[in-house]
């Protein structure tokens, strides 16, 4: 590194810093204007506020890190270009390549912060800010609710195709952890129904590694003519091939903003295994998640032209010149969205069609730099 080097990573990192801190701080404000109201009507007081926000904080991170990039380099570019300092070391005759050496490095490291973010950072705190707000629902529920209904969810039907089964729970405690009001219907390979379990309660076992059906009646179907062959009642039956996650069975239908990357991996694949439409939208985040890893890089190929080429106008002029570029990255990720939604193009190739947009516009303008 020489002393140019130096220089241009301690103005651009300091203003990288503050920006950081002004965009997480903007976030975290929206996250108290959103959910301060529910966490106290939930009962959260004093220290399970701040843990909930340092729970939740690390998300924004990944949120944050590529505005922070295009602004604050887009703002130190400008003032080094207006000052002549880079006309100056291009003018000693040090290549546009080897000028913007150092912001390349660090946009390298920053595609590695942004895989690490959004595989592993990232994940966790979705998974864990859930779990703490079922948990204030759970003590609230409990003062007022029997264990079957706290943290109930009513209705909920899972059908996995691969192993031929059928699932129905009137409802579901998350904090029990049973199903109440159970049907379990086996199909043929012509998905015709053979046998059906109908009990009052169900539960996963870990340690015998299966579901226990408790308090029900085994009913046998003829395939054929759907006629019932015989009843048989059971007090306990433990089913040690059902292995149906029954996390996995209420995320269906969540919103994909509201899963963490592992999570929409299993339900793209159960989705997938019974070709289910539905699973375009959470294919769509996953692999725009993954996509997301190159983002720095491309911040920065939009950055550095933008900066150095034109007149030498006030600093933060750069500043609203990231904001359009950022907004035409939305409507070209909504696009690439809407068309994967409509089985025009596959998930995983819309979730890099932005990426692939603001690229090409990338080296265009890079073209344009003289």
């Amino acid at each position: 590194m020489n002393t140019f080097d130096r220089h241009l990573l301690r103005e651009w990192l300091q203003i990288l810093g503050l920006v950081l801190v002004v965009t997480c701080g903007l976030l975290v404000v929206q996250v108290l204007y959103d959910d301060f109201r529910s966490l106290r009507e939930l009962g959260a007081r004093g220290w399970v506020l701040w843990r909930y926000l340092a729970v939740t904080l690390p998300s924004f991170l990944a949120v944050a890190l590529p505005i922070a990039l295009l602004i604050s380099l887009m703002f130190t570019l400008g003032k080094l270009h207006r000052a002549n300092e880079l006309t100056a070391m291009r003018a000693a005759g040090v290549g546009f390549i080897r000028l913007t050496a150092p912001v390349w490095f660090v946009g390298v490291l920053c595609c590695g912060l942004s895989w690490w973010l959004n595989t592993t950072v990232v994940p966790w705190s979705v998974e864990e800010s859930r779990s703490l707000r079922d948990e204030l629902g759970f003590q609230r529920d409990a003062k007022s609710l029997t264990p079957d209904r706290v943290g109930a969810a009513y209705s909920v039907a899972f059908d996995n195709a691969r192993e031929r089964r059928m699932w129905f729970f009137n409802r579901y405690s998350r904090f029990t952890k049973h199903g109440y009001g159970v049907s379990v219907s086996e199909l043929d390979a012509q998905r015709r129904e053979t046998t059906r379990f109908i009990a009052a309660e169900a539960w996963y076992d870990d340690q015998r590694h299966g579901w226990v059906l408790k308090d029900g009646r085994e009913l046998a179907f003829a395939p054929e003519t759907g006629e019932l062959l015989g009843s048989t009642p059971f007090t306990e039956k433990i089913k040690g091939n059902y292995r149906e996650d029954p996390q996995l069975m209420l995320l269906i239908d969540r919103r994909p903003v509201d899963l963490s990357l592992h999570e929409m991996g299993e339900l793209i694949e159960y989705l997938e295994a019974e070709q289910n439409p539905k699973s375009v939208p959470y294919a769509v985040r996953y692999y725009g998640l993954i996509a997301d890893t190159l983002v720095p890089l491309l911040v920065i190929a939009m950055a550095i032209p933008f900066s150095v080429t034109g007149v030498r106008v006030n600093p933060a002029v750069g500043v609203s010149k990231s904001i359009g570029l950022f907004f035409l990255y939305y409507v070209m990720a909504n696009i690439a969205a809407s068309l994967a939604t409509k089985q025009i193009v596959d998930p995983a190739v819309a979730a890099w069609l932005p990426n692939i947009g603001m690229g090409a516009l990338a080296l265009w303008f890079f073209s344009r730099v003289r």
